[in-house]
């Protein structure tokens, strides 16, 4: 994709469609190679099934003249204490489209869902070194100051 240079660009922020499998395929595995995660190609074709089938995990796609420049999964879950939680579990922009606002615009479509599903709590993580989309976060949320841990269970 070419850069980006009009000041007067319109987002479309749509769910996922079948004709956004290819640039999707692309984007989503851009994501996976930033998190430095490899996934063999079915595991691609499994998550694609689950997200238009919304099989409890769901999918925007952020279109500019047409083409999906950016994605965002998300689910629900049921918490203790509270009601169900919405967690965005993916965000990606494509490098040429950054800086245009997509990834806000696509935040606040998934925070748009999680208020219409009376989500007691819409949430992310990231990488600490993160810094790109820190500066976005920060402005956009809260940073509670947790840590995360991940204990192996092989």
């Amino acid at each position: 994709m070419a850069g980006i240079s009009n000041k007067q660009i319109s987002i479309d922020i749509v769910p996922l469609r079948v004709e956004d499998r290819n640039r999707w395929n692309i984007l989503a595995r851009g994501y996976k190679t930033f998190y430095e995660t490899e996934l063999p190609d079915s595991t691609y074709d499994e998550v694609w099934h689950r997200l238009l089938n919304g099989d409890g995990v769901y999918g925007f796609g952020a279109h500019l003249q047409g083409n999906l420049v950016g994605i965002a999964h998300y689910l629900f879950h049921r918490t203790i204490w509270m009601e169900d939680a919405c967690y965005l579990q993916d965000l990606f922009v494509d490098e040429a489209a950054r800086g245009h606002g997509i990834a806000r615009a696509l935040i606040e479509r998934v925070a748009k869902s999680a208020r219409e599903h009376n989500a007691s709590r819409f949430y992310w993580q990231t990488r600490q070194d993160n810094t790109t989309a820190r500066l976005l976060y920060d402005k956009v949320a809260n940073h509670k100051g947790f840590i995360r841990y991940d204990y192996p269970l092989e």
